[in-house]
């Protein structure tokens, strides 16, 4: 378990969607009333600011909850459950890299394919390592570096730490491993924006597996898991497009796995995201072989994502091999070795990175996407958009030529905002009464249900969007504090601040990189018919070689599921029941 996920640090700006109720039997309890013979066990309902109250009335004893109660308990989110996956950390990345000599790869020039050939198969512990970084990552590190260091320049640096060679971790070791490929998310983020307006507007999942309207965002894990576990009446609202970080995890695992002749779980996959609750993404068991390479249905196969660590945990992952990770080399690193496919090459490692416009959020776009995406095949349409109670409630709007919304969407981002919108959608209840009207929803006037007006709405756990996820730096982390030199300890107006400078980090990589790429052929992004920057034709012809090099239905490769998990808060669980519990859970899922 990484050191840095304490007690302090579980929230993960993930609060309990509902009141807290955890039977206290060990405690000293109030004498019973004199009707009752029975021994009596209090239960305490845990306010969010830690004050509790007695449901039996009067003065209470303080009421206590371990970790080992969160973890037996499946009606609170917060990131207690990261624990489960607790193997996934810096400390692990270092394990695996110690566990025996990378599979090593060679090119034959004399192939006009560009073929490979695998050295090291023979010992069954060699794996092929590969990692995927986030934009929101390399804005943390970048705001960490002092200002002077720009989002791609942040990228550069943990690329010098994690590839094979130079002055990072293959520079130590056992055995000098390191990483034969870093790639940017951005490029499967682009992916799913294609897919998720699609997805939307037609031409995307189809029959019964297609989610209702409102489609809801479902790359963020924490408002994903909150869903399955308190409100399943949202399920088949969320999009079934998988997250960047999984959809990333697919096409490297299949990829690389079809390609290169050997089976998926000799390639190890590290994810380098801004959120704790990432690792709970990574050990779903829908995002593993057992959908692609299977039956289609989720199991406890070989996961897409094998380990996902944190901005934090990449300085402890430097500060574990003695490196100082702000001393790295700003300047590109040596270039990439060419990936074993030419398609997805140009694809993973573009010529020119996709600008990022500042008014699509920090959280990847996917609403702003739509947005012009609607706009383009609405000649003489505009994007109108009006706050809501907060900054992060915003409502939008496609109005057409002659003023009326042809589209409408919404951005909630954090877990008091997601609270209000669930409620909306919440089903309203038959009355028993004959003649009575529904009731247990939250209505308008009219009679509608508020929530159903939007077309689509983006949702983000964390308030701010992904660069304030629970993984990021901190301001009063010690490293900050130490490197800026704070007076006394930094509070709610400095951290304010903090992020504000990591926002402005993660709009700063903007400038063309060709350091990896190969100029793009016709047809590729910068040929015309784009949609917010990015070309659709391009990322469609991607997906459909990707699944004929692979074999696999594009389905199966991009879209994925969700499940109910029945909660237990409340219940008396015996030791036994709750072994069995977390047994099962390690294994996968939630």
């Amino acid at each position: 378990m990484s050191a840095i996920l304490s007690a302090d640090d579980l929230n993960d700006f993930i609060s309990p969607g509902v009141a807290c109720i955890k039977p206290v039997e060990t405690l000293p309890t109030a004498p019973p009333p004199p009707s009752s013979s029975e021994p009596q066990s209090l239960e305490f309902e845990v306010i969010l600011d830690g004050q509790t109250t007695s449901t039996t009335g009067g003065p209470t004893p303080p009421a206590q909850i371990s970790l080992t109660d969160c973890l037996a308990c499946s009606g609170c989110v917060t990131s207690a459950e990261a624990v489960l996956v607790s193997l996934q950390s810096h400390s692990e990345v270092l394990s695996v890299l110690d566990g025996a000599p990378a599979l090593r790869l060679t090119q034959d020039n004399s192939n006009n394919n560009g073929g490979f050939t695998v050295a090291g198969l023979e010992d069954p512990a060699a794996k092929l390592f590969v990692a995927s970084v986030s934009p929101q990552t390399r804005a943390s590190l970048a705001a960490a570096c002092g200002g002077a260091v720009t989002e791609q320049q942040a990228g550069w640096m943990i690329e010098q730490l994690l590839l094979s060679g130079g002055s990072g971790l293959a520079a130590g070791g056992k055995y000098g491993n390191g990483f034969t490929w870093v790639v940017d998310t951005n490029t499967a983020r682009e992916a799913c924006l294609v897919l998720g307006s699609d997805e939307v507007l037609g031409g995307g999942v189809q029959g019964s597996d297609k989610p209702a309207p409102p489609i809801l965002t479902s790359s963020c894990p924490g408002w994903v898991c909150y869903a399955e576990k308190t409100h399943p009446y949202v399920l088949p609202h969320l999009s079934r497009v998988k997250s960047p970080q999984a959809l990333m995890g697919t096409l490297l695992k299949t990829t690389l796995s079809r390609v290169l002749g050997i089976a998926p779980d000799r390639i190890w996959h590290l994810a380098v995201m801004p959120c704790f609750d990432k690792k709970l993404e990574a050990s779903r068991e829908e995002l593993t072989d057992a959908v692609w390479a299977g039956a289609g249905k989720p199991g406890k196969g070989v996961r897409d994502v094998d380990c996902v660590i944190t901005s934090k945990e990449v300085l402890m992952l430097a500060a574990s091999r003695g490196i100082d990770f702000f001393s790295l080399a700003k300047p590109a690193p040596q270039q990439q070795p060419l990936f074993p496919d030419p398609v997805i090459q140009r694809f993973l490692f573009p010529a020119q990175r996709c600008k990022q416009p500042r008014d699509a959020g920090t959280s990847g776009g996917n609403l702003h996407f739509i947005l012009h995406d609607v706009q383009s095949r609405h000649p003489g349409s505009q994007i109108r958009m009006v706050r809501g109670r907060n900054a992060d409630v915003v409502d939008y709007a496609v109005v057409g030529p002659s003023g009326e919304a042809v589209f409408k969407a919404a951005r909630y981002y954090g877990f008091r905002n997601i609270q209000n919108l669930v409620r909306k959608l919440k089903p309203a209840k038959p009355s028993r009464m004959p003649g009575g009207k529904p009731f247990g929803s939250a209505r308008r006037p009219s009679g509608k249900s508020a929530g159903l007006e939007y077309a689509y709405v983006e949702v983000m756990a964390c308030p701010g969007g992904c660069t304030n996820g629970g993984g990021q730096i901190k301001v009063d982390d010690q490293v900050i504090v130490d490197r800026k030199a704070f007076g006394e300890k930094p509070g709610p107006d400095e951290q304010k601040l903090w992020l504000a400078e990591v926002d402005e980090a993660y709009f700063s990589g903007d400038e063309p990189s060709s350091s990896h790429g190969i100029a793009p052929e016709s047809g590729d992004v910068g040929a015309g018919g784009l949609v917010a920057g990015i070309s659709p034709s391009h990322i469609r012809d991607t997906l459909a070689h990707w699944s004929e090099t692979t074999g696999i239905q594009v389905d199966r490769l991009v879209y994925t599921s969700y499940r109910e998990v029945v909660s237990d808060v409340g219940k008396h669980v015996s030791d036994t029941e709750r072994v069995v519990q977390l047994a099962g859970k390690i294994g996968g899922g939630w």
